[in-house]
């Protein structure tokens, strides 16, 4: 995507710290460290350069295994999908996955947990993951035949192999993508950002006696963060960015994201610890436009390389526009009282332009979602 004239201009952004209780919002926007008052009559707490916080007796209040664990089974199921492109795959396995049968995905995980990717899914759109599981496990059938309009199959490109079904839907991408967006995005800025998860305890520790050291609020702040797939050292180090992590820093180039999302991540759950929920709210917003902003900044990006390989790589071209259209479709989970795309805007495109078969997506129709999604957003 060519370079973005976004601008984030949302208050507390540029703030290097959080005020304490007694001082006024001007006193917060104006201070450095040069600016900070002698008399102690304003006092302020610092901001982290990493995720890592702790409380007076130095023992750390971060926690979101919960949701590392879920990454790590979405990361899980999306090696076993891919194995479709030589083998057949079973719809009974990705359910077992998607609902952690045993706590070990029916003996599929690597790993043991009490979490599990369905109960976390945005209820509504659950029968249609099982049902993409269907079709998934239906197209690894014909693994061994050539995709073609009306045949399942696979497709090479370089070293690339992707397996599509009858009408050209790669769906590992669909899963994989629509996954981060039911289950991650949705969780993120919909539950843990919203009232029911904001407006609790925030002055004792859970359960200090068990190690539990953060108080309710904060720890609902740490599973939002969980779900962005980054180190604690984000932005300063990539390694072993994932899933949303590693999509904000694909876009950083064209939207600033990466520090933009850390900071606020950074800032909210110091303003939680200073008990300043103004300034958490305002970075609430801040993670929430941004965010997608990233999501709908890929769908663009997948588009725009399907312009390319129109007409002279079938295999490529099929590929991403899955992804856009898996992307355009996470939209509808961005909370609606902050979303810029309407719903009737992302039925338009996912109807009218993808429509039920890629194959038959042309040039004309690539555009037109181009367009749409361009001059919503505002991007160049």
């Amino acid at each position: 995507m060519k370079k973005s004239l976004f601008i984030v201009a949302i208050v507390g952004i540029a703030l290097t710290s959080c005020k304490k209780k007694g001082c006024t919002d001007e006193d917060a926007l104006n201070y450095s460290a040069e600016a900070e008052k002698d008399d102690g009559s304003c006092e302020f707490l610092p901001v982290p350069s990493t995720y890592s916080f702790t409380d007076a007796s130095g023992n750390s209040t971060v926690s979101y295994s919960g949701q590392t664990d879920r990454l790590n089974q979405l990361e899980e199921m999306t090696t076993y999908m891919k194995s479709g492109t030589s083998t057949t795959i079973s719809s009974s396995v990705l359910n077992n996955m998607f609902y952690n049968t045993g706590d070990n995905g029916g003996g599929n995980f690597t790993f043991s947990s009490s979490k599990q990717l369905a109960n976390k899914c945005f209820t509504a759109d659950s029968a249609t993951f099982t049902g993409w599981f269907d079709s998934l496990a239906n197209a690894s059938a014909s693994f061994g035949s050539t995709a073609s309009n009306g045949q399942a199959g696979t497709l090479t490109s370089g070293t690339s192999t992707y397996l599509f079904d009858a009408n050209g839907f790669e769906y590992v991408q669909l899963i994989e993508k629509g996954l981060m967006g039911a289950v991650f995005l949705n969780q993120a800025l919909n539950v843990y950002f919203g009232s029911n998860k904001m407006n609790v305890d925030n002055t004792t520790a859970v359960d200090a006696g068990a190690g539990k050291y953060y108080t309710e609020m904060e720890h609902h702040w740490d599973e939002a963060f969980g779900y962005f797939g980054v180190p604690t050292n984000f932005p300063s180090s990539v390694t072993g960015i994932r899933f949303w992590g590693k999509y904000c820093n694909s876009r950083n180039a064209d939207l600033g994201s990466n520090q933009v999302m850390m900071d606020a991540f950074l800032k909210g759950r110091t303003a939680i610890s200073e008990g300043e929920l103004t300034i958490r709210d305002e970075q609430i917003l801040i993670i929430r436009q941004m965010w997608e902003r990233v999501c709908a900044a890929s769908a663009v990006d997948y588009l725009e390389q399907a312009q390319g390989y129109f007409g002279n790589d079938d295999a490529k071209y099929l590929h991403v526009l899955s992804e856009a259209y898996a992307f355009v479709k996470c939209l509808t989970y961005v909370p609606l009282e902050t979303r810029v795309i309407t719903y009737s805007q992302i039925d338009m495109i996912l109807n009218q332009n993808f429509g039920t078969n890629l194959w038959n997506m042309g040039a004309v129709n690539v555009a037109a979602a181009l367009g749409e999604l361009k001059n919503t957003y505002g991007f160049q």
